[in-house]
């Protein structure tokens, strides 16, 4: 039996517990997208909860927005953990404090984080008043907005201060397997430190950081909290969206919330399988 039969056996219990709940409700969400609660006297499936979101004014302005949201939060994340990871790779005064703070970062849920911006950077904040004490603006609300904008920066910061360590520690774990042997081979044969990383080491990081990135464009695409808290008022997030839909006093919204949930799993499932693909590709070629 090899290594890796042995270790698929050790994981196959939870992944058929874990596979088992994801596909059954997901599978319960299509269903339910379909029109299909008999409960609500709902038994003929049929698309109009796709055509009802599609035809609504503000889905496509939602997707948009929830689209930039995950594409700049991700970019940004990804392009400030690459740059982290570099540098706490190198030994310097103070690495083992911010070793700690970035695995500290994580504890912190994504809700807390945003509660926290809101109170710091919303117009009524503490830097507001802050700034209005110093006399760098007349008042308050001449501070700049950062929350409920229609940019959605608030949204994009959180996201930005929570991924950015997960992003990190898994491009530090890539770092230590690879070691500096690639590099300094390159060194060795006149190529400069930019030039080293460029074509030796970053291609040697990108699997781990595109499959980070994606898991963290999914979440930011799926998640509703922080966009609940921090975002404007229209257009909202699609999660949001779907949120409200789900939770509205009438019943025969559910579909239509069911149908949204559907369109951000496809979007996200794409993604990660994507992302897949292009590493296993990648695999075969480096072989």
């Amino acid at each position: 039996m090899t290594d890796r039969t042995r270790i698929a056996l050790l994981l196959l219990p939870a992944l058929l517990v874990l596979g088992g709940l994801f596909l059954t409700g997901l599978g319960l969400t299509l269903l339910r997208s379909f029109r299909y609660l008999p409960a609500l006297g709902m038994t003929d499936s049929d698309l109009a909860a796709y055509a009802a979101i599609l035809a609504s004014p503000g889905f496509l302005a939602s997707l948009g927005l929830s689209l930039w949201i995950a594409t700049a939060s991700t970019f940004l994340s990804a392009l400030l953990a690459l740059g982290a990871a570099l540098l706490m790779r190198q030994s310097f005064p103070g690495r083992a404090l911010i070793s700690f703070l970035v695995q500290l970062n994580l504890t912190v849920p994504h809700v807390v984080g945003a509660i926290g911006i809101l109170y710091l950077l919303s117009q009524s904040g503490a830097f507001a008043r802050l700034a209005h004490a110093g006399g760098l603006i007349a008042g308050p609300a001449d501070f700049p907005a950062l929350v409920n904008d229609p940019f959605a920066i608030g949204i994009i910061l959180l996201y930005v201060w929570k991924e950015v360590p997960f992003i990190t520690l898994i491009l530090l774990a890539n770092l230590q397997t690879l070691g500096e042997d690639h590099e300094s081979v390159a060194r060795s044969l006149g190529a400069t430190r930019w030039q080293a990383f460029r074509h030796v080491l970053l291609p040697m990081l990108a699997p781990g950081l595109a499959a980070a990135s994606a898991l963290v464009f999914a979440f930011a695409f799926g998640a509703y909290e922080v966009p609940l808290v921090l975002g404007q008022h229209a257009p909202k997030a699609l999660p949001v969206l779907a949120w409200q839909a789900w939770t509205d006093t009438d019943l025969t919204l559910r579909p239509e919330a069911m149908a949204m949930a559907i369109v951000i799993a496809t979007i996200g499932l794409a993604l990660l399988a994507i992302v897949a693909r292009g590493l296993r590709q990648g695999g075969h070629d480096a072989r």
